[in-house]
């Protein structure tokens, strides 16, 4: 049996996105149906409309969502219908290399769901990062739904990619520690998310690094002890000169830009780490640093892929958190909007007018 619903569908290359009929089948084995209730507008999803991810059109877009289980497929364990979930695209797997070392977290074998959903004509589509939300209805592998105490949809699921990148920067990749000092490069979604996870995680100095005075405010709403606007100073002299002048403890890079990059490398202090949480475009290519740099300055070089979470141990923590009003999810939803919206979502997001949109479905 096929449920027709209206999906956000980009069709090709730079093409503005469009409302299409979708054809989701009920789950089968491995598989779960959710009824999505809200799901953010990422920059991912912009990466995949203008084919910087891959060239598997048409995309269903969409994957920071929660939602309801409609149904599960007949060998499914441990999910019911009716929970509330929250989408993940790190299903593990639990037999590749890295879930046998005991690190699921870097799972290299996460699951998909492997029935396609379709347009009307029977032309696949590929959801994004395995998920694709922007629907009413989608199919996905039972593990890509992690259950959480049931919590307001908007807030809840932007635990699904960028705010949870972010907090998994400052806390799992980072490691920041009680009384560290922390720079964020880029105060946008994830960057935001990087602070409220260095203050989660007890950082005494936070500094916003930023071109835009607004997101400046918004990182000081969210953590931010020290902001700097970069277009106007130096943003590496400006870290060290709110660290004592060594410069900070973690340094996290959420731009995805090459000077930014090295901006934090510079910023942060002898023996520090530097984290890039930001996603760059295929043509960028590592900034000049002398070796000698490389190896004088000593410390880590740390990329981080999802805020190295693992969404069984991470999503409920942070709900909890956010339930008893030590995480405010709801400072990150600038707007709720409706999923006709998504373009001009994309435009104000490029202009750096939102944290992030949501889409919310009746």
């Amino acid at each position: 049996m096929y449920h027709e619903v209206q999906g956000v569908v980009a069709l090709g290359r730079g093409r503005p996105v469009s409302l299409e009929t979708v054809l989701v089948p009920d789950p089968g084995p491995g598989e779960a149906l959710v009824r999505v209730q809200a799901c953010g507008v990422c920059h991912t999803d912009l990466h995949y409309r203008e084919g910087n991810i891959s060239d598997g059109f048409p995309f269903l877009l969409g994957h920071e969502a929660a939602g309801e289980v409609v149904d599960v497929g007949p060998d499914v364990r441990g999910l019911r219908p009716g929970a509330f979930v929250i989408l993940n695209w790190r299903a593990v797997c639990g037999t590749c290399r890295a879930c046998r070392k005991g690190k699921p977290q870097y799972c290299f074998a996460t699951f998909n769901a492997t029935q396609p959903m379709t347009l009307t004509d029977g032309t696949p589509l590929s959801p994004a990062l395995g998920i694709g939300a922007f629907a009413d209805l989608t199919l996905v592998a039972a593990g890509q739904c992690t259950e959480v105490p049931r919590a307001r949809p908007e807030a809840a699921g932007l635990l699904g990619c960028g705010v949870m990148a972010g907090i998994g920067a400052a806390i799992h990749t980072g490691e920041v520690a009680p009384g560290d000092s922390v720079a964020v490069f880029g105060c946008g979604g994830v960057g935001a998310a990087a602070i409220a996870g260095a203050r989660l995680a007890g950082a005494t100095t936070i500094v916003a690094i930023d071109i835009d005075d607004r997101k400046l405010e918004w990182a000081r709403t969210v953590g931010a002890t020290h902001t700097v606007n970069s277009s106007r100073e130096d943003p590496v002299e400006a870290v060290r000169a709110a660290t004592g002048s060594f410069g900070a403890d973690v340094a996290i890079e959420a731009v995805g830009r090459p000077e930014v990059l090295q901006q934090a490398f510079y910023a942060r202090d002898l023996a520090g780490t530097v984290v890039q949480v930001g996603v760059p475009n295929p043509q960028m290519m590592f900034p000049p640093v002398p070796m000698i740099d490389f190896f004088g300055r000593g410390g880590a070089l740390k990329p981080s892929w999802y805020g190295d979470c693992l969404p069984a141990r991470d999503f409920p923590m942070l709900i909890d958190l956010y339930r008893q009003g030590r995480l405010d999810l709801d400072h990150f939803v600038s707007e709720t909007i409706g999923s006709g919206d998504v373009e001009e979502a994309f435009a104000r997001m490029g202009r750096g007018e939102v944290l992030r949109s949501v889409v919310v479905f009746p």
